[in-house]
């Protein structure tokens, strides 16, 4: 135990506290007791966002934003997308430790035996409008997909955690296929028995069997990437929800919303968008000069942890090249690889670090791949949900969490007369 204390004189009392420090932190409980008077509630801590709050001890994932630093577990994120698969990745997250060969085969042949929908969720997918937004198609199914486990919400039963976890990863590729070809009009198309996970996702997308293995290995490695990143709006949206022990369906429901925002998993279609509005190589120093002025935004730069290069950048800038020597170079890499080579030489960005983020090339690798920007955020959840469901359990097996409760500072106006 830490011997290490925060000394603090209250200057609006002269009283002097010594708040203990663990882990490079102090209880905001321990404010509490700094009160002008006893009739006082206690000093507050204000956080908007919660930038310098931290709301849990983890052990899955760990960042260091200064350094470029992202690690599962301990194992560097270049490692995993070099020689990990995303079911290892999973089994990882969960369980703390790379899987042995009979685990992985144990773990494939679970998660093929759930790769099944209950027959009335198609039903629930047909009443959905054709046009609706992916994201909200695949929130929907989701929450439904929960009303069919009832057992579900016995979340303190670790059996019953393990089970619904299982079901929730063999089946989220599903569901996401699921809501692509409801989108465009076609049959669904169930799982092929002996098919690799990642492999049978894309066989039910495209709809044929000859799926290129470089496609399968590039969508592999782009799960990897995002199956977890800390504390993050959606994994923050996740233990919230579950901390109330609603059942694994509904948290990773209001998860799905919360990655559905532009600012969270919605980047990357911004930086297609962004891309085709400079239109050529030509025009990007008058582009780069109104993100000076502030009159347009530079997207996929810049991170809210990462102050030096995003890990994942390097890791998808690799992955694009192999991906493009099979479906063609999208027409706006050379845009892209342009605007990153002088963004990263300009004083302006480097000193704000404004580096490339995970969002910068991924969205070219998707749409090159076939996939339309309204379907990016699927593809990010599919990946994400590993990283939820490790979160969610780490969540409920934590002695110190409870119910979360915001405080808040009220501004509005009190004790009014009613006026009549």
């Amino acid at each position: 135990m830490s011997d290490q204390k925060l000394h603090v004189t209250d200057g609006r009392t002269g009283k002097t506290y010594d708040l203990p420090i663990t882990d490079g932190s102090i209880k905001a409980m321990d404010l509490r007791q700094m009160q002008t008077d006893p009739e006082d509630f206690g000093l507050l801590a204000h956080d908007p966002a919660f930038t310098n709050t931290t709301s849990c001890r983890s052990a899955i994932t760990y960042i260091d934003g200064d350094r470029g630093i992202l690690e599962y577990r301990g194992y560097s994120i270049a490692d995993l997308a070099e020689k990990a698969s995303f079911l290892e990745v999973q089994w990882l997250l969960l369980n703390g430790e790379l899987p042995d060969a009979a685990q992985l085969a144990s773990w494939k042949s679970d998660l093929a035996s759930r790769a099944h929908l209950p027959a009335g969720l198609l039903d629930v997918l047909q009443g959905l409008p054709k046009d609706a937004h992916p994201m909200s198609v695949l929130m929907v199914l989701m929450a439904a997909l929960g009303g069919y486990s009832a057992d579900s919400r016995n979340v303190r039963d670790a059996k019953v955690r393990a089970e619904h976890i299982r079901r929730i990863l063999a089946q989220m590729p599903l569901l996401a296929a699921a809501a692509w070809r409801h989108r465009r009009g076609h049959a669904q198309i169930a799982p092929k028995p002996g098919v690799g996970y990642v492999e049978n996702f894309l066989r039910m997308i495209y709809g044929r069997d000859d799926v290129n293995p470089v496609l399968i290995r590039a969508m592999d490695v782009l799960l990897t990437l995002h199956a977890d990143h800390e504390q993050n709006c959606s994994t923050a949206a996740m233990r919230g929800v579950g901390s109330s022990e609603c059942d694994p369906y509904s948290c990773s429901g209001a998860a799905i919303a919360a990655l559905s925002g532009p600012l969270h998993g919605g980047a990357n279609e911004e930086v297609l968008r962004m891309l085709a509005e400079i239109g050529s190589v030509e025009h990007i120093p008058s582009f780069l000069a109104k993100v000076k002025d502030k009159k347009a935004k530079l997207m996929g730069f810049g991170h809210r942890v990462y102050k030096s290069y995003d890990p994942r950048a390097k890791i998808i800038a690799r992955i694009a090249k192999e991906v493009f020597e099979v479906t063609g170079k999208n027409p706006l890499l050379e845009i892209a690889v342009e605007l990153e080579r002088i963004a990263l030489s300009e004083p302006y960005f480097i000193e704000r670090n404004l580096y490339p983020n995970v969002d910068f090339y991924s969205g070219l690798i998707y749409q090159s791949m076939g996939f339309d920007p309204s379907y990016f955020t699927v593809l990010f959840a599919v990946g994400r949900a590993p990283g939820w469901l490790s979160q969610w359990d780490e969540l409920i097996r934590d002695p110190e969490q409870k119910i979360a409760r915001p405080r808040q500072i009220y501004t509005g106006h009190r004790a009014r007369p009613f006026p009549r």
